[in-house]
């Protein structure tokens, strides 16, 4: 079989797809892609540059729309190499949100398309809107946004079959397209994140090592910004230093900015924030280690006390399951995408995120008893072995799905009379 995965940030959601695939003898895997950096043993990376004018002259609600269409481009191009050189796939797997399988099919008449539908924007209900600090509700938030689901749209059209990670990322595409889109997570290696209650974690600036006897409360983020709650956690943290002076603090993340808009005053996100708290925080207990190597993000989960996991309602990171699966005791956002995996008083704990006293009292709460709460610990990484481990469930039901798609068959589910699979 010839898999061919087309994404701008490789091995981006597909890394233990593409890894599995490519250990299957006689099996070949190539990947279209921006990255210069990073490799996988076995998998062919193709790396294309699309033309990005510094300015476009177009609209700006279609701003989106040109990039992805010379995305698009340059994806084709590089499809069209490929068979020039004899190399038709079997399957091509690609994310839909930069219009990069826009044009494939123009190369791959024959070939299946299984697209990655990631999220369906709207004006209300998910994220615009949704923190009258940072996205506050627009007069033109209606046309922006249907303009700029324009490329999911028209993958959809492209693309034989779709997946998205979470059910509540599903139930935001129109009803017509979540005919076609599977929900199916990349899986979580729960062999490799798993609770160690030896592990330890040595601050650098200083000489302190935190353990799993000490009080850690912990937050993980790609980058510290308003879309994951950065604001709404770093608010609540005076009161939790006062009320817990043992209790340290460990903040993973960049300064950058993964979703939303720049500060509104330049710099970052961190530095805003900590402008605005002064001399409220007790800055030898608040350490900021930046964008970590994943053995020392895997030691921040499993020496945490009480994980703090907030965000918009978008997207679900991969570090909530991850931190659900190292034995954290996850405090979470309580709505949704959280709430689909974080069940309050089960599996985690759930708060109102922007009331920072309600936050202080549950951190408090978790500290003050962590015996008492064990079971929840347990339970956390139970449901993530259950229904997202990648060995036992996740890559069998991914390939599954691709054989599926590959075959033209519904995808793991029943197709009614008119040959429209029923929505799972």
């Amino acid at each position: 079989m010839i898999y061919l995965f087309v994404h701008q940030n490789f091995p981006a959601q597909y890394v233990h797809l593409v890894r599995h695939l490519a250990r299957i003898p006689g099996n070949r895997v190539l990947f279209i892609t921006q990255a210069q950096d990073g490799a996988i043993e076995g998998v062919e990376k193709l790396v294309y540059r699309a033309e990005m004018p510094a300015r476009t002259g177009v609209h700006p609600f279609v701003v989106d729309y040109d990039s992805a269409v010379r995305n698009g481009v340059a994806v084709m191009e590089t499809c069209r190499n490929l068979r020039a050189r004899g190399v038709v796939p079997d399957i091509v797997v690609g994310h839909c949100g930069w219009g990069e399988i826009l044009l494939v099919k123009d190369v791959f008449p024959d070939t299946p398309v299984l697209s990655y539908f990631e999220f369906y924007y709207h004006a209300q209900g998910a994220d615009v809107g949704f923190d009258p600090e940072f996205t506050p509700p627009r007069a033109d938030d209606g046309p922006r946004l249907r303009l700029r689901n324009t490329v999911s749209r028209m993958s959809f059209d492209v693309s034989d079959w779709g997946h998205t990670a979470t059910q509540w990322q599903r139930s935001l595409f129109p009803a017509e397209m979540r005919a076609r889109i599977t929900s199916l997570h990349e899986g979580i290696d729960t062999e490799v994140i798993r609770p160690n209650a030896q592990a330890w974690l040595k601050m650098a600036r200083s000489d302190t090592v935190l353990t799993r006897n000490d009080e850690v409360i912990t937050y993980v983020a790609r980058n510290l910004e308003p879309y994951r709650g950065f604001h709404w956690f770093m608010r609540a943290l005076p009161e939790i230093l006062r009320k817990r002076p043992l209790a340290h603090v460990v903040v993973v993340g960049g300064d950058g900015i993964s979703y939303g808009a720049i500060p509104p005053y330049g710099g970052t996100y961190r530095e805003m924030l900590l402008a605005e708290l002064g001399g409220q925080l007790d800055t030898q207990r608040v350490h900021f280690l930046g964008q970590v190597p994943r053995d020392i993000y895997l030691n921040v989960l499993q020496v945490s006390s009480v994980h703090v996991y907030f965000t918009y309602p978008f997207v679900l990171s991969w570090s909530l399951l991850e931190a659900m699966a190292a034995g954290c005791l996850v405090l979470g956002s309580g709505h949704a995408p959280v709430t689909e995996v974080l069940e309050d008083g089960v599996t985690g704990l759930a708060v109102d995120a922007t009331d920072p006293a309600a936050v202080c009292r549950r951190v408090d709460e978790v500290l003050a008893h962590p015996d008492r709460l064990q079971g929840i610990r347990d339970a956390a990484r139970a449901n993530v072995i259950e229904h997202y481990d990648l060995h036992a469930r996740a890559l069998p039901q991914w390939m599954s799905l691709l054989d599926s798609v590959t075959r033209g068959r519904c995808p793991g589910q029943i197709c009614n009379g008119a040959g429209v699979p029923g929505a799972n």
